[in-house]
């Protein structure tokens, strides 16, 4: 088990339970505690639910491939948490760079744990 400490790569975060990457390309990291329910990724998104009891979105899948790739995307650029840097992040697994929201612009993960 991990300690608190140890520092917790987001690129590696739910691959012993992903798919193939051949299938799956994509993966969806989600910082779901800084969610405050805008709603803006399930106007975007149809992978997206907004649960209008806790008013916080979930995804329904957080793996997928290039028919859902698109809508991600723009779910994950609406988002206006963070000052508008998301908390959605849509991560390409073979190149573990961030494809959406990208906001430094250099792939670099913008998950901040």
């Amino acid at each position: 088990m991990a300690d608190a400490d140890d520092h917790v790569d987001p690129s590696e975060f739910g691959e012993q339970d992903g798919p193939p990457i051949e299938e799956k390309p994509y993966k969806i990291i989600f910082e779901a505690n800084k969610c405050f329910g805008a709603g803006k990724c399930a106007e975007k998104s149809r992978n997206w639910t907004l649960d209008l009891d806790t008013g916080i979105a979930k995804p329904e899948t957080y793996f997928i491939d290039e028919s859902d790739l698109d809508h991600n995307i723009a779910a994950a650029e609406a988002c206006p948490a963070k000052k508008d840097r998301g908390i959605i992040h849509v991560i390409d697994r073979r190149t573990n760079e961030e494809i959406a929201p990208d906001p430094n612009g250099d792939g670099t993960l913008s998950v901040d744990w």
